[in-house]
């Protein structure tokens, strides 16, 4: 899939000519598609890491998954930026997968070629870090962004959830966040940040 390269306000990555569709600061939860050997596109939670300088922006990935194996087997995917919390839940918590690599919420996306810069384990966790070069990108929407408590409870929700199995984690302290996080979406969030945090019960063996 391909689209016209954004010319809008995102930083260059690296020596790549084409730039981010959007300026990139801290760490941006996207959500990425990667080809997998069944010629499928897997869609997965990615964190993106502002570029540092003029260095490349970075993503690092957390043990043997479809996003590492994708990665080091076809070195490119399509980060995109969505607000949509039901869509970005299940990328982060449960296996899907799509014919096409851009989903219908995502408002902005860009592919990227990736290489490993560096890896190591935490525990018994191997991880890489590898650097995002942008090769294509296209706005489909540009939206006045809000501020919504909901919707960010959502994501630390996610957090929390894939943490759960990590022996490095106390599960009891990672419940308690998960209750309260979901506190939050039912007094701040919208009827959609409701709906996500549904999908979060239904993807996660645990009670709290």
């Amino acid at each position: 899939m391909t689209g016209a390269p954004s010319t809008g306000d995102g930083p260059a990555s690296g020596n790549s000519e084409t730039q981010w569709p959007v300026t990139l600061a801290g760490v941006s939860e996207t959500v990425v598609t990667t080809l997998g050997p069944n010629e499928r596109w897997n869609v997965a939670a990615l964190g993106v890491h502002a570029p540092d300088g003029d260095g490349p922006a970075t993503a690092t990935t957390w043990g043997r998954t479809r996003t590492w194996r994708n990665f080091r087997e076809r070195g490119d995917g399509y980060v995109q930026f969505t607000r949509d919390p039901v869509d970005f839940v299940e990328a982060a918590l449960s296996v899907r997968e799509e014919d096409d690599p851009v989903i219908d919420s995502a408002d902005a996306w860009v592919e990227v070629n990736v290489e490993q810069r560096t890896s190591g384990t935490e525990g018994d966790t191997q991880w890489v870090e590898w650097a995002l070069h942008p090769v294509d990108s296209t706005i489909k929407r540009r939206v006045v962004p809000t501020t919504n408590r909901g919707h960010a409870a959502v994501v630390e929700a996610t957090v929390a959830a894939s943490r759960l199995d990590v022996p490095s984690y106390d599960r009891e302290t990672l419940l308690d966040r998960l209750a309260y996080f979901e506190s939050v979406v039912e007094t701040a969030g919208s009827e959609r940040e409701r709906a996500a945090f549904e999908r979060v019960r239904d993807l996660v063996d645990a009670d709290w």
